[in-house]
């Protein structure tokens, strides 16, 4: 009985490291993401469309400078964190407000951890680095992870992105980090 124990033991450890293996690698593969649910701050049919990951990342524009630094694409409606190396570490789509900046360079001048948006989301990760009309511009993401409604007249200089989005852009963009925005 004992060398069938040891048997049947054996087996059991192999086939959960198999199934541990798998699940690492899938964990690591395309991740479908049709039919998820993306919560969303207003009920209206207008609401703008959650931004979409695309399959590979995006090149860092080449007109966006060099060095370590946050590009916004207003175009693409996409940013990028690129590190002291030219490297992009992280890039993603955005919503963008009803007031964007112009196409400039800027640094982040402050940050402010939690606060109300001027739509009345809370919002959180709100980082300042230019100004437009009297108009303050910030990356930000919604604490609910919701896209902002539309504006309906509103003059709103948000531009936001999923929650790890946020937290990523806040631990890179510290006051004084440029911030290029390109066409």
């Amino acid at each position: 009985m004992p060398a069938t124990r040891v048997w049947v033991t054996g087996l059991t450890v192999g086939a959960i490291a198999a199934v541990a293996v798998l699940a690492v690698q899938a964990d690591q593969g395309p991740h479908p993401t049709a039919g998820k649910a993306r919560p969303n701050a207003s009920a209206s049919p207008q609401a703008s469309p959650a931004p979409s990951r695309t399959p590979r990342p995006a090149e860092v524009p080449a007109d966006s400078g060099t060095g370590r630094r946050i590009v916004y694409d207003l175009g693409d409606k996409r940013v990028w964190l690129v590190d002291a190396s030219d490297a992009a570490r992280r890039t993603f789509t955005v919503w963008p407000g009803t007031v964007s900046p112009d196409p400039g360079r800027y640094t982040v001048s402050s940050r402010t951890m939690a606060t109300q948006g001027s739509d009345g989301v809370q919002i959180q990760n709100i980082v300042y680095f230019a100004a437009k009309s009297g108009i303050s511009i910030a990356f930000s993401n919604a604490v609910d992870g919701s896209s902002p409604p539309p504006a309906d007249g509103k003059q709103t200089g948000g531009v936001r992105m999923r929650a790890a989005d946020g937290a990523a852009l806040w631990k890179f963009g510290e006051t004084g980090t440029p911030v290029v925005v390109v066409d």
